[in-house]
């Protein structure tokens, strides 16, 4: 039995996803993201924005610029998903519309910011599937921006529905919204991980996440010239907070963002000896390095083989039976 099934029987097996969001705006930008991500293969994600990348005014015009984008032959991948405006905004409609009418299909996922609520996000998304739906796509991801407080409020709620795939944290949006009881310093390190309201609202969304088999985004380092703060930060929200992924906003991020997220060679080594010997017991309890494992640790380095293949990472041709 393969173990995607023979470990999760019963339980919601986990979402995923690569461990870098890489955001882009402009179409200097975009088409930028694209040729790297050519490059480098589909190992990060690339977010094409609508929400901070269309100029005042301009809004229909980067829309359709965004959908253009998606459905060319610069897309090799189909890893390329978008940020619309906030359902509040005039625009939300307009951004959907525009991009679901001939884009749905290609799109990896439709990101969400400034959820207010889970009802609000609810009829959010009910509107997005009525226009993906019209496009021919059934099962539309839909990642979601908690950075309201009502929204934090409300994360397990959130975390819960089904169409959701994946939560981010918008730091730079909830320390403001606390209208200076939180200091600015809060946005970045070493701040973003002592201050308490900013660490249990990251805790509460990555709990949330994992409870319910979704992916945990950490928020975006805002730091684009010592790359050793990024890659800090990164290693801190992985093994500390429980982050799967993280925002990226220059290309020189994206490395250190894989780099910190990609399991270290001895444990991809010890997780293919242990589930290669734990699938020759058809998943019965064995022992390793005198260590007793079963179905419990078998997820955990199923779950890290996973995370290794998508970061890119090369793997031995006997992991083929187990992904």
């Amino acid at each position: 039995m393969h173990p995607s099934e023979a470990l999760f029987q019963g339980m919601q097996a986990p979402q995923l996803l690569p461990a870098c969001d890489h955001y882009a705006g402009s179409e200097k930008l975009m088409r930028k993201s694209l040729a790297l991500q050519q490059q480098m293969g589909p190992v990060f994600d690339i977010t094409f924005d609508c929400e901070d990348g269309a100029a005042t005014g301009n809004e229909a015009a980067h829309a359709q610029l965004v959908s253009d984008l998606i459905v060319s032959e610069e897309n090799h991948f189909d890893r390329i998903g978008v940020r619309v405006h906030d359902a509040a905004s005039p625009y939300f409609e307009q951004d959907v519309a525009t991009i679901c009418k001939s884009a749905a299909k290609k799109l990896a996922y439709v990101v969400i910011p400034k959820v207010e609520s889970a009802l609000q996000l609810k009829d959010a998304i009910d509107l997005l599937m009525h226009y993906a739906h019209a496009a021919g796509r059934t099962d539309l991801p839909v990642h979601a921006l908690i950075e309201t407080h009502r929204a934090l409020h409300e994360v397990w709620t959130i975390a819960a529905m089904p169409d959701i795939a994946c939560l981010s944290f918008g730091i730079m949006d909830f320390v403001s919204a606390h209208y200076g009881a939180i200091p600015a310093t809060a946005m970045r390190s070493p701040k973003q991980f002592t201050h308490p309201l900013v660490v249990r609202a990251k805790l509460d969304i990555s709990a949330a996440c994992h409870a319910h088999g979704k992916i945990a985004s950490h928020n975006v380092t805002t730091e684009i010239k010592d790359l050793t703060v990024l890659a800090s930060d990164a290693l801190y929200a992985k093994q500390e907070l429980g982050f799967n992924r993280m925002w990226s906003i220059h290309p020189d991020q994206i490395r250190p963002i894989l780099d910190a997220y990609s399991p270290a060679a001895d444990e991809v080594n010890d997780a293919l000896q242990i589930l290669l010997t734990a699938q020759a017991q058809n998943w019965g309890p064995i022992q390793h390095k005198d260590k007793l494992h079963d179905r419990a640790s078998y997820r955990y380095y199923w779950t890290l083989l996973q995370q290794a293949r998508l970061s890119g990472l090369a793997l031995p041709d006997s992991l083929s039976s187990l992904v």
